[in-house]
């Protein structure tokens, strides 16, 4: 930005005064003051924070945040705040995007666990879910599901992990009535709205496939046909998601680290009470005299640090276990009516193949009748050569009427002849 005119004029003046009263002015390397550039250095450091907040909300999504009681709101957090609340990377959060094409997939991290399974996106926390798109009208019943199932079950506080001398870590104690941690009832939230969605429609499907297919066994037509073809479509559709989530909760099942890491709040509490335990070793570790057994002192830090979170995996592995089977009976539906929809393409092509060789055998019996009256007509065409012979001096009518008789005759016999070999052989049911 340029300053008024009298302000050039000034500065001016300024650097014509001070160059005659110092000599230093007119040396090479001294220049007069300039205070353009200062001004436009200002101005750029005034608005690069503006542009960084305009970015900053610009890559800003909306997301729903529901808390352990039930609570939600809307927020709109941009990708880096996302990554400062949840501790994921852009990696992962690429996963979420519906943009892209990722597979189904649930990824344990360090303060998070990422779902992608066919319509369920969410970042579950050990203390909220994150579910992208509130908006979106397929995200919404997700988000009531949330709801509902986190306010009706009672909060669970998760009490410190204890560590034992063999390098593992013993769960809190569970009682008869233990509430899962908030986590897992998330997941579980998550993966029982997955299946479901995917039963359902699967159970569409079938409503719609099995009548569809049996017009087509009754009457095939181009508008039976084309319906078909749509069935079989969304059937394969439905097939490649149900087998991604049934493949991901395989992976998990088979995975024991990815199971433990799920465990968040354990792994919260744990995480402070090795940071506690650690000071209170530290702090003894001082105190030790310098002429002590070091050996002592070495076997501590040993023991402190082998050490590892280590918990129990068998109420998640039940959890898994559960949806598991549940999405392998939708799988097995689904193989079922693409069996039957296999027969019932096998039982069409067989028809088609009958009334093919249908066809070959009429077209067999035309060729034969074609043949025989070509003969008959080579012989009318010998009778009406201009060539004169006795048997055109006859008188007799009746002459006429034997020849076409006889030709007639000998055609239809030829005829009957050729059917009965085609029969005889096979050709001809």
């Amino acid at each position: 930005m340029l300053p008024p005119p009298q302000a050039t004029l000034r500065g001016s003046a300024h650097d014509a005064r001070t160059s005659k009263a110092s000599p230093r002015a007119r040396r090479p390397g001294c220049h007069p003051r300039q205070e353009e550039p200062s001004t436009s250095m200002a101005t750029a450091t005034a608005t690069a924070p503006r542009r960084r907040h305009a970015a900053t909300g610009a890559a800003a999504g909306e997301w729903a945040a529901v808390s352990a009681s039930g609570q939600w709101r809307a927020e709109a957090i941009g990708k880096h705040q996302l990554v400062r609340r949840t501790g994921l990377s852009a990696r992962d959060l690429r996963a979420l995007d519906p943009a892209l094409s990722h597979p189904s997939s649930v990824m344990a991290r360090d303060r998070a666990v990422v779902v992608n399974l066919d319509r369920v996106r969410a970042v579950i926390t050990a203390s909220e879910v994150l579910v992208p798109g509130p908006r979106d009208p397929s995200v919404v019943p997700l988000v009531a599901e949330l709801r509902e199932r986190l306010a009706a079950a009672p909060t669970a506080s998760p009490a410190p992990s204890r560590a034992v001398s063999d390098g593992g870590v013993s769960p809190p104690s569970s009682g008869g009535g233990k509430v899962l941690p908030f986590e897992f009832r998330a997941l579980e939230v998550c993966l029982e709205y997955a299946c479901k969605s995917l039963e359902h429609e699967t159970s569409m499907l079938e409503k719609e496939a099995y009548p569809a297919l049996d017009a087509l066994t009754s009457r095939i037509s181009t508008l039976n046909l084309e319906h078909v073809r749509q069935i079989k479509s969304r059937l394969v559709a439905i097939s490649g998601g149900v087998h991604k989530v049934r493949d991901e909760l395989e992976h998990l099942l088979d995975d024991d680290d990815d199971m433990a890491a799920m465990h968040l709040s354990e792994k919260a509490a744990f995480q402070a009470a090795s940071q506690s335990s650690r000071f209170d070793i530290g702090t003894g570790l001082v105190e030790i005299d310098e002429d002590g057994d070091d050996d002592e002192a070495e076997a501590e830090k040993e023991d402190q640090g082998s050490m590892a979170f280590m918990p129990k995996i068998d109420e998640l592995e039940s959890l898994l276990e559960a949806y598991f089977v549940q999405i392998d009976g939708t799988l097995n539906k689904l193989s079922t009516l693409r069996e039957y929809v296999e027969d019932t393409e096998d039982y069409i092509n067989i028809m088609l193949d009958d009334k093919q060789n249908q066809l070959l055998q009429m077209g067999v019996v035309l060729s034969t009748a074609t043949l025989l009256i070509t003969s008959a007509v080579v012989v009318t065409a010998v009778f009406g050569m201009n060539i004169h012979i006795a048997l055109f001096r006859i008188t007799d009518f009746n002459v006429f009427w034997e020849a076409v008789g006889g030709t007639v005759a000998g055609a239809a016999t030829l005829f009957v002849v050729a059917m009965f070999y085609y029969w005889k052989n096979g050709i001809l049911r």
